[in-house]
């Protein structure tokens, strides 16, 4: 996911191609792929640090359901090339969902609070 927030900040117009093929938001323009490249890039270092695990894990996991869900016409036709290349979504998003699920549980280089 960060290779692709990056991607946003150094091709915006890839973002908005994106946009308007998946999202069916086309004339998107650079200032709303920063905003959403900058939301983004936030909520993905939340996500490696382990900071407001219940926000930041379940926004990984929405924002990476919404992109696997828009795609669904690829799976439709998965020997049309790239189309394969897709379908590592649905094990990415097993793996959100099961970060996401045992968050309590995910202690290691993580941001915890105080005990007192």
């Amino acid at each position: 996911m960060f290779v692709w927030t990056v991607d946003k900040f150094v091709e915006p117009q890839h973002a908005s191609k994106i946009m308007a093929e998946f999202y069916l938001a086309g004339g998107v323009g650079n200032f709303v792929i920063y905003l959403l490249a900058t939301i983004e890039l936030a909520i993905i270092v939340a996500f490696l640090l382990g900071f407001a695990k219940q926000w930041s894990y379940g926004l990984v996991l929405l924002m990476h359901a919404v992109s696997t869900l828009t795609s669904y016409k690829k799976y439709l036709h998965p020997f049309e090339p790239p189309n394969l290349l897709f379908f590592a979504a649905i094990p990415m998003l097993a793996a959100c969902f099961v970060l996401y699920y045992l968050r309590e549980a995910d202690v290691l280089w993580t941001i915890k609070k105080r005990e007192r």
